[in-house]
């Protein structure tokens, strides 16, 4: 897949980004702190939040030495849209199924 929702979906298809992202979700933290909570070095902690943001799901911020991660909003609602989309589409296509079998 080539598009943003492509990137996204990518991004979301390994465990351990999804574990990542689902931490992000209760607020920011840095890369050492996210490592304790994973079976992966910080250096693939990095390389997997590398991914996140090329994705536009994550945005960094220097505080101090460190480097705090937290969910894009704006990756976020792209997403979602993306995925409302894709159920609005499914559910009118179903609508029309049942409406056709019910009709037949």
């Amino acid at each position: 897949m080539t598009t943003y929702q492509g990137e996204v979906l990518d991004a979301l298809g390994d465990p351990t980004r999804r574990a990542i992202f689902e931490r992000l979700g209760q607020g920011p933290i840095a890369v050492g702190q996210l490592a304790n909570y994973l079976p992966v070095s910080r250096p693939a902690v990095s390389q997997h939040l590398a991914r996140l943001k090329a994705a536009g799901l994550v945005v960094d911020q220097a505080v101090g030495t460190r480097r705090l991660y937290r969910l894009n909003p704006q990756g976020i609602d792209a997403m979602r849209t993306y995925f409302e989309r894709f159920w609005t589409d499914a559910l009118s296509d179903f609508k029309a199924l049942a409406e056709n079998e019910e009709n037949s």
